[in-house]
């Protein structure tokens, strides 16, 4: 079997470097990876990935427009994403992910360990 095509989004180096080594080494996926939500779109429309991990906050175009555009578009729109969050919580206010059409959302930090298998399970492969 061919191992799934994960593109990890977060403008952080180090999440980007964890997240992509827990995919690599725990599930043995591959792994491409995106600084912005431009760089993925660009990045996902090209290589058509089987999933999107996408930070929420993100300087420049966020987590909740590169995810609106991916969407929206013929050639990306049926590729899952999961958000990664610090901010799982917004205290009673409607989450701005709601709505969006997104597979789930992933609160950082996570746990390495379990990372690939919660991703599988929101997006239907278990």
């Amino acid at each position: 079997m061919t191992p799934r095509l994960a593109l990890v989004v977060d403008d952080d180096d180090d999440i980007r470097m964890i997240t992509s080594l827990t995919l690599r080494r725990v599930a043995g996926w591959e792994v491409l990876t995106a600084s912005d939500g431009q760089e993925a779109i660009d990045i996902a429309r090209e290589r058509r990935p089987d999933v999107i991990l996408m930070d929420l906050m993100m300087p420049g175009m966020d987590g909740i427009e590169a995810s609106k555009l991916l969407l929206a578009d013929a050639r990306t729109a049926d590729v899952p994403i999961v958000l990664l969050t610090a901010k799982a919580s917004i205290g009673g206010a409607q989450p701005p992910w709601d709505g969006l059409g997104v597979a789930g959302v992933i609160s950082k930090p996570f746990n390495p360990r379990s990372l690939a298998e919660e991703v599988a399970g929101m997006v239907g492969w278990e």
